[in-house]
């Protein structure tokens, strides 16, 4: 593995279990032994002849399992590593990281005495109170359900626009990759297959991930208007606009991320008005990539210079004589708000 990663924002290891994900962090944070070179924004950690071991490290690491003081309060939990960093290193305080994670009516509770989303944000605080210059999350909200994942998202996406350092998130959800990441590392058998800005790289036909179910890319986009009366906005990005439905119904002038699924994007030569799906764009084919598995083919499209994906059997693809160069119409049934 030979990687460059940005220096701040949050980089995301994507990939299947068992692809090699928290082997890269466990090598990163020193818990794991490796042959290798590791520097982070130019200070060596690791070469030929120098091995940091893991407390001289600047970093905090969460893990799954939160592993929090039981005999220690909330605020004793957040304090544990802050009274430990010595105060002329100390750059990130208990105020800021209370309310970055919405922990002020917590504070005299027990571990036993918080729900899941809860616990992990106290330990998500207890490791930034360290004043990491690196910060490792593995899998953070793999052993939450589906209400206490929506609880901490956000939580977590006002970490990403608070800190300046690096963050290394490793996950195999897409939804969380697709909320979150700025950059993205796809893994596939212990070995990286693709890397690069988040948008760029998921709108890759080529790659393994491409053909998954819940392949998608991820449009940066500025809300504009509402219509409150079908429960709708306008979101407008650099290639045209679409209609999304979202029942937080967010302020004009909003940015947000969308998502669009390739399999609800589907291709025609023409725009047919007369029909329920309400987004339809103008769009030239860039990338075909064809039997990638028996009978179906991805296609990249280019909208302005926002590229999609359109997933359709290849069947359609040859009745349609698609080819690169091409220009046609995208039908997109579905688009989702993910920030």
């Amino acid at each position: 593995m030979d990687l460059d990663l940005p220096g701040n924002g949050v980089t995301a290891l994507f990939g299947h279990s068992g692809c090699g994900k928290t082997t890269v962090l466990r090598c990163i944070a020193g818990l794991q032994s490796c042959a290798g070179q590791l520097s982070v924004n130019g200070d060596v950690w690791q070469d030929d002849s120098t091995c940091l071991p893991v407390h001289k490290r600047p970093l905090a690491y969460v893990f799954q399992e939160t592993s929090l003081f039981p005999h220690l309060s909330v605020n004793g939990n957040l304090n544990f590593g802050y009274r430990r960093t010595p105060v002329a290193q100390r750059r990130i305080h208990p105020p800021q990281v209370i309310d970055w994670l919405g922990l002020s009516h917590l504070l005299d509770r027990g571990p036993d005495r918080l729900s899941g989303g809860e616990r992990q944000r106290v330990a998500i605080g207890r490791a930034l109170l360290a004043s990491p210059r690196l910060l490792l999350m593995d899998e953070p909200l793999s052993a939450l359900d589906q209400a206490s994942k929506r609880e901490i998202l956000p939580y977590l996406e006002t970490l990403r626009g608070s800190l300046d350092i690096p963050i290394v998130y490793v996950s195999h959800s897409t939804a969380e990759v697709a909320r979150l990441a700025d950059y993205i590392v796809m893994m596939d058998q212990g070995r990286v297959v693709a890397r690069g800005c988040l948008q760029e790289t998921l709108a890759r036909p080529d790659e393994p991930f491409a053909l998954e179910e819940d392949a998608a890319v991820i449009v940066p986009a500025v809300i504009r208007e509402g219509d409150p009366q079908w429960h709708l906005c306008r979101a407008e990005f650099d290639g045209g606009n679409l209609w999304v439905r979202d029942d937080r119904q967010p302020e004009p002038g909003s940015r947000v991320r969308l998502q669009i699924l390739a399999r609800d994007v589907s291709i025609a030569l023409s725009a047919n008005p007369d029909q329920s799906i309400q987004n339809l764009l103008p769009a030239r084919v860039m990338d075909i990539a064809a039997e990638q598995r028996p009978g179906l083919t991805t296609v990249r499209l280019q909208a302005g210079t926002t590229s999609f994906l359109s997933r359709i059997t290849s069947r359609s693809a040859h009745q349609l004589g698609l080819s690169p160069g091409m220009d046609v119409c995208l039908q997109i049934k579905s688009v989702a708000i993910v920030e």
